[in-house]
């Protein structure tokens, strides 16, 4: 059974920083891309950034410069660093896995507000 499984959420002031992690299971991780996809309320889901198996990394325009996405192959994990967080930057974000087959988490909620 796969799952992602994201934490790292939460409440945080215009400026601050979070951390999101995404734990892996159920498939062969080095393999896969893995991204982070955000949606607001009452938009599309959007690109935040992705990492493909290679290391090579993509960013959204309106997250360059701020956020940073890693991974660690060892524990399975990606992460989104997130800095420089503004009230737009709130959303759910979730992770994906792109590979021979596509998989979501369940989302986590980022609040960015004063």
């Amino acid at each position: 059974q796969v799952q992602l499984v994201e934490s790292g959420g939460g409440l945080v002031q215009p400026g601050g920083s979070l951390r999101l992690s995404c734990a892996a299971s159920g498939i062969i991780f080095r393999v896969f891309a893995m991204g982070w996809y955000r949606q607001a309320p009452g938009k599309q889901r959007e690109l935040v950034a992705i990492i493909a198996n290679g290391g090579s990394t993509n960013y959204g325009d309106s997250v360059k410069g701020r956020f940073s996405i890693s991974r660690d192959n060892a524990k399975n994990t990606a992460y989104l660093q997130m800095n420089s967080l503004k009230p737009e930057d709130t959303a759910v974000y979730y992770c994906n896995a792109g590979g021979p087959r596509e998989y979501w988490g369940q989302g986590t909620q980022v609040t960015v507000s004063s």
